[in-house]
């Protein structure tokens, strides 16, 4: 396999991996034979890695629950749909605050010519 995540997931490299991606879906290959998609429930650093934990996978049907890969291996994450529509938000009020001051020159503009 060679897997390079789709148009929606950002590579990040494993030892980039915090507490803040705790809950966030997940996909790498942890070898190359395997494609694993879940969400972090755990991450652990290693000297010379990074180890993953999944969450719900306990039980299921002979899934591994964890594993461990290089640190520079990338993995790609689901975009946080919070921290994206934050952004979006950010985003639409700089554009209409922007629209605004430029309505105000343009008229201020057209007084001075008058």
């Amino acid at each position: 396999m060679n897997y390079s995540g789709t148009g929606n997931e950002k590579a990040t490299p494993a030892s980039e991996l915090n507490r803040t991606h705790i809950g966030h879906t997940v996909s790498f290959e942890p070898d190359e034979f395997t494609l694993v998609f879940g969400k972090i429930a755990a991450v652990a650093r290693k000297e010379g890695g990074v180890t993953i934990a999944l969450q719900g996978v306990q039980g299921s049907g002979g899934l591994q629950a964890s594993y461990s890969i290089p640190g520079s291996q990338q993995v790609y994450l689901q975009p946080d749909m919070l921290t994206n529509t934050e952004s979006t938000i950010k985003d639409l009020f700089g554009k209409v605050q922007e629209n605004l001051r430029g309505t105000s020159h343009k008229g201020e503009d057209r007084t001075d010519k008058l």
